[in-house]
């Protein structure tokens, strides 16, 4: 089930979900989704849905409609069409192609091995460019430095100088997380980006994309992470266990409180959607001011 899109105006909200099919919607996925979803409906915004499948080996058969109807049990409903990645390669390649002509972008050949102990990469085929035979990777030239005003984790600086080229298009001609993102938000007409902490590091490349494409920025608010107790993220890769229906109303419960949202007794005992719809008129990312991470234990139990 989604909502039609309805036509926004110049300055609405207009927010969205990422997720990646590797897996099933795990705990930590769903705080990450509800946090967008108060977001925007918080603002009278538009909350899109996308899936980020443009790694085929990273995907599990079947995720995609998977996550779909997750989010949908837990009524999350989205605001018009779903938006694949894996649907939008032309796209991407015309930009990689543009940014190669424009002097913005070049060809790489390095290999892990040989970048082996390299903290930031260091500009070898910017310096020496490859045969023009050679398979190569595609990166991206960086400079100066880039700031945000986090509206969680407040002001965030990068030098460039300390986060490198960084690649777009890899040597088996996959388009990379950094590219995609940015290009699919601009197609979306996304203006506001709620995220896990975890993905903060990629803001900065992000930044120095936009600022080649001439775009204008989207605001940002990287949520604290889920974490378990033996201080890993809550993550597909680290096996979290997939989050079952029929438990929804406990699990908003415990994602309401991993987002600092606490509802009283009276409110507890409402039914699902009524719950979801006061836990909008009561979002405040304030309340989650500089947190990086939140101990799943400290959680209160889903069953």
């Amino acid at each position: 089930m989604n909502n039609p899109a309805s036509t926004p105006g110049k300055d609405a909200y207009i927010g969205r979900f990422a997720p990646t099919p590797s897996g099933p919607l795990h705990f930590g996925s769903l705080v990450a989704a509800l946090a967008s979803y108060l977001d925007a409906k918080a603002h009278n915004g538009l909350w899109l849905m996308r899936i980020e499948d443009i790694d085929p080996p990273r995907e599990q058969p079947g995720a995609s409609d998977a996550i779909l109807q997750a989010l949908e049990a837990f009524e999350l409903f989205r605001d018009g069409k779903v938006m694949y990645q894996s649907q939008q390669n032309e796209r991407y390649q015309d930009q990689v192609d543009q940014l190669l002509d424009q002097g913005l972008a070049y060809r790489c050949q390095c290999s892990r091995k040989q970048l082996k102990g390299y903290t930031v990469y260091p500009n070898s085929c910017r310096k020496n460019p490859p045969p023009t035979d050679a398979e190569c990777a595609i990166r991206l030239k960086t400079d100066g430095s880039f700031s945000i005003e986090d509206r969680i984790q407040g002001h965030c600086q990068w030098p460039m100088d300390q986060v490198g080229d960084f690649i777009i298009q890899r040597r088996d001609k996959l388009f990379a997380y950094q590219l995609a993102v940015v290009l699919d938000d601009k197609e979306q007409g996304i203006n506001q980006v709620v995220r896990g902490y975890d993905i903060l590091e990629s803001t900065p490349r992000q930044l120095q994309l936009l600022k080649h494409l001439n775009l204008t920025p989207p605001a940002y608010a990287h949520i604290p992470v889920i974490v378990q107790a033996n201080g890993q993220k809550l993550s597909k890769q680290n096996l979290a266990p997939a989050i079952n229906s029929k438990e929804k109303h406990q699990l908003l419960l415990r994602a309401l409180a991993a987002l600092q949202v606490f509802p009283e007794q009276e409110i507890q005992a409402c039914a699902y959607s009524d719950i979801l719809h006061w836990a909008v008129s009561q979002w405040d990312p304030s309340r989650l001011a500089m947190k990086q991470e939140i101990p799943e234990a400290d959680l209160p139990s889903s069953t």
